[in-house]
């Protein structure tokens, strides 16, 4: 199967099912006969801006992000929608900047920082649930963090009505 098609096969599961792991995703994947790696799944996911989101339950689950309205926003824009859907905790040691996201989310605001070139940071490093931006000093490291929660308190004081 080319990647098209098992991508395109990858939305339509997550679509229609409620999928919590890549395992779970994986097997999904094997009852219609495909068989791909971990590896494989992480790309695509990756690739396709697949989200874990927490449902009404309180328990996470795969969801295709919503990239119809950031296709009409600039860079900074979108920085600011995946920021303000995935983030938890920003904070700085020394001259990193830490940013905390919901749980394997952090490989896409990796990305999403990576592709504004913001000229502070000097490489980006993405876990499960951690992204740690490098950058020259500790100095620009506090400028980061404010500039990320500045983003991210404005989202937050909305959705308290502050």
């Amino acid at each position: 199967m080319h990647k098209n098609e098992r991508q395109s096969l990858i939305k339509q599961i997550i679509s229609q099912n409620t999928i919590r792991t890549q395992e779970e995703l994986l097997q999904r994947l094997q009852k219609k006969d495909i068989t791909i790696a971990q590896a494989t799944i992480s790309r695509d996911i990756r690739d396709l801006k697949i989200i874990k989101t927490i449902d009404e339950k309180g328990k996470p689950k795969f969801v295709l992000y919503d990239t119809s309205s950031l296709q009409k926003q600039g860079e900074t824009e979108k920085l600011i929608s995946i920021f303000n859907d995935i983030v938890t905790k920003i904070e700085h040691v020394q001259f990193l900047t830490i940013v905390h996201t919901l749980p394997d989310n952090a490989s896409l605001l990796a990305s999403m920082i990576d592709e504004i070139h913001l000229p502070e940071v000097k490489c980006s490093l993405a876990g499960f649930d951690t992204v740690v931006l490098i950058v020259s000093d500790e100095t620009r490291a506090i400028e980061m963090e404010n500039y990320f929660n500045s983003i991210w308190q404005k989202q937050t004081r909305e959705q308290i009505g502050n």
